[in-house]
């Protein structure tokens, strides 16, 4: 009769153990408009900062051009260099969808109205 193996300790930390991740929005988060990015490299890391830009509303006559234009940070994050290959390659694959949809979009739209105009 063939002995049963105790795992070690290290074989059983090296162990894959999968648990469903259940993603939660607050309804207190703010979603903001980011017209703007920066990206900096930071100790190995990478901080985004995403940006709204506040142009001053102008009425009346033509002035001068502004000599500056306002920038509000709306939200900020930093991510290690393996995570934001996961977001870039992410971006990417949502941005490939969106592009292949819009041609397929107009097609709906264009044959709805045609629809209707006959």
């Amino acid at each position: 009769m063939a002995k049963r193996k105790e795992a070690s300790p290290m074989e059983t930390a090296q162990e894959e153990i999968q648990v469903p991740i259940k993603w939660n929005i607050s309804d207190t988060i703010i979603t903001r408009f980011a017209s703007n990015m920066v990206v900096q490299n930071i100790e190995g890391y990478f901080k985004l900062s995403f940006f709204e830009l506040k142009p001053e509303i102008r009425l009346g006559e033509a002035a001068a051009p502004p000599s500056e234009i306002d920038a509000e940070c709306v939200g900020s994050i930093i991510v290690s260099p393996d995570k934001l290959r996961a977001i870039i390659e992410a971006l990417t694959s949502q941005l490939n969808k969106y592009q292949a949809a819009i041609p397929a979009q107009v097609k709906t739209v264009a044959s709805a109205e045609s629809k209707q105009l006959s």
